[in-house]
């Protein structure tokens, strides 16, 4: 039994696959699964990252796999290390993802490619390919998405793009999966401290701006979105499918209205 954020969990025996594990959202969730009992396989592109990330999460019950989720190869690769080592999988934590900034007209047709496999393709083939598994297990499907899949942004249509197919597939797949004992959800960040984001939010000006437009005054921190990708793959979320729930601290709730 772990203990997060004053809530405990309960994950002892389940076996956990978290994409994209080697820092930020998924790093803070593989920790978090692990704090909680779960066996933890993390997967990324980086090896080097890959080990790093596992000197960071408490226990033994924590693997790496290499693995680019753009390429289904991979993927198939990595689900089948995951059933050899532990013959079971119980949640998946899609989070791998590419980020891409800039007007359209400014967006390369390789960027767009290789933003579009890393989000859409990516999770097409992650979620093709351990369903099934989940459908044995009564499982929880998990994808990292973000209010960018929910609503516009200016210079991020590339992305927002992806992020709005991902968000779809969530919703479309809770339907399709239901009824064979699957729930599939997503987590929605709004701006989070994490590497691909940096240059904002190491910015004191420019943070400053998106704090300003948050009910809770600050940016989002990997835990502040680990603690929900747990709970929505909890028994406490057990009738919670279908869900694309923004972690923003409350941005999602303005209309746009600048604050007074």
């Amino acid at each position: 039994m772990g203990t997060y954020a004053d809530v405990s969990f309960n994950f002892s025996g389940k076996v956990v696959l978290v994409t994209g594990g080697g820092s930020g959202i998924g790093l803070a969730t593989a920790r978090a699964f692990a704090e909680a009992g779960a066996t933890v396989v993390i997967s990324g592109r980086t090896q080097k990252r890959l080990d790093t990330a596992l000197g960071g999460i408490p226990g033994d019950r924590t693997s790496a796999v290499r693995a680019d989720i753009s390429d289904p190869a991979d993927i198939e690769r990595l689900v089948s290390t995951v059933i050899e080592r532990h013959g079971r999988l119980d949640v998946v934590i899609s989070n791998a993802a590419g980020y891409v900034t800039g007007e359209i007209t400014d967006t390369s047709t390789a960027d767009w490619e290789a933003l579009r496999q890393a989000n859409i393709d990516g999770f097409f083939h992650l979620a093709k390919a351990t369903l099934p598994l989940l459908a044995e297990t009564g499982g929880s499907f998990n994808a990292t998405s973000s209010v960018s899949g929910l609503a516009g942004d200016w210079k991020l249509a590339a992305y927002d793009a992806t992020k709005g197919a991902v968000s779809l597939f969530v919703r479309a797949l809770a339907l399709d999966w239901g009824a064979r004992g699957v729930r599939v959800n997503a987590v929605a960040p709004a701006l989070t401290r994490t590497d691909p984001v940096a240059d904002v939010t190491g910015s004191p000006e420019l943070a400053a701006k998106f704090e300003e437009r948050t009910a809770l005054g600050r940016l989002g921190e990997p835990e502040d979105v680990a603690g929900v990708h747990l709970f929505l793959a909890s028994d406490a979320a057990r009738y919670v499918t279908g869900v694309i729930l923004p972690v923003d601290g409350g941005t999602s709730a303005s209309n746009g209205q600048a604050r007074p």
